[in-house]
């Protein structure tokens, strides 16, 4: 009898088992991928009322749809006074009251009244319990506003006999202000700049925020009276076209405060405040000029030369590309330093 070899014995074991080992491994691999395909989907219950809505919140929803505000939006009275009708429209007698200036009424309800030849719909709005009644929407929208400091600041800028003021001002006392500038031979953003990308950057976001301001009113007035009642200064809260436009303001800001800071460090007191004039004149004209030309597609052309324009001015005339081998100035040329006297060669 031959004697026992373990080492053969073990080998053998071992083969007998790995195909055992390798169906198991499969198993739990399966296992493992159902449990994790099968928990990332989550059947919920369905709910019978999930849509079940009644007609008043379906009017409603189609109300804020097309108007953008809806019951209990907040208004503030901007006319001295405003008349409301306190029974429905198609009810007897004509009761009214009065609201005033100044006054925080709210949107209670609305209804349609199609045989009104002036405006079919009519809004029904209240300032306390007692004070409540019927106005037709358009007496609404032209003498009341928004409750909040955003449609508020939209609203007085967008009156259109105050833009046709602030234009005609703007224009006169830009020109007279570049007159006297140019007389007295003072720093002025793209003619005789400071050493700074920062006035040219501010007038160029000026710009271009007028032409895009001037492009959302002329190719998407609804996405703007929607921003108007429900208005947000987060970018990213909004529609790309709305939200870029948040971001030029904001850049304005930001490089606006850059600007004064540079150019309180270049400039004296007086130059600085001479200079500001100057640039507060540019970014006048920039805004009338092309919030105006890109209603009539002019704006678009004109802002490319603009851009063209002011870098080209800026490369050319206002970088300094020297530096004073003396005293470290930045210097536009060589020959005689302006600082301290030095010939630069």
């Amino acid at each position: 009898m031959k004697g026992f070899d373990m080492k053969k014995m073990v080998c053998r074991l071992a083969s007998a088992a790995q195909p055992s080992r390798l169906w198991l491994q499969a198993v739990a691999v399966s296992a493992l991928s159902v449990i994790l395909f099968t928990s990332c989907y989550n059947q919920s219950t369905p709910t019978s009322d999930a849509w079940d809505l009644t007609k008043r919140q379906i009017d409603s929803i189609s109300f804020s749809t097309t108007h953008h505000y809806s019951q209990n939006y907040n208004f503030v009275v901007k006319a001295d006074s405003l008349r409301l009708v306190c029974q429905a429209p198609d009810e007897l007698p004509f009761d009214s009251v009065t609201v005033y200036g100044g006054d925080c009424v709210v949107v209670a309800d609305f209804m349609s009244m199609p045989a009104d030849t002036i405006d079919s719909v009519w809004v029904k709005i209240a300032r306390d319990q007692i004070t409540q009644g019927w106005v037709r929407e358009c007496s609404l929208l032209d003498s009341v506003e928004p409750n909040n400091y955003i449609s508020q600041f939209i609203d007085t800028f967008s009156d259109v006999h105050l833009l046709l003021f602030l234009a005609l001002v703007a224009v006169v006392g830009a020109a007279y202000g570049l007159r006297v500038l140019f007389r007295r031979n003072a720093k002025i953003v793209h003619f005789r700049d400071i050493d700074s990308l920062y006035p040219t950057l501010l007038a160029l976001l000026v710009a271009g925020a007028a032409t895009l301001y001037a492009s959302i009113q002329l190719f998407g007035p609804e996405s703007w009276r929607h921003f108007y009642y429900h208005p947000s200064l987060n970018p990213f809260a909004l529609p790309p076209h709305l939200g870029l436009f948040i971001s030029l303001v904001w850049a304005m800001i930001v490089v606006g405060i850059a600007t004064v800071e540079e150019i309180a460090r270049q400039l004296s007191l007086a130059d600085t405040l001479l200079y500001l004039c100057g640039l507060a004149a540019v970014c006048a004209i920039d805004y009338v000029v092309f919030s105006i030309s890109t209603l009539y597609y002019v704006g678009y052309p004109l802002f490319v030369a603009y851009v063209v324009f002011a870098l080209r001015q800026y490369l050319r005339h206002t970088r300094c590309r020297y530096i004073c081998g003396n005293c470290g100035a930045k210097m536009m040329e060589k020959g005689t330093c302006p600082h301290c006297g030095a010939f630069n060669e």
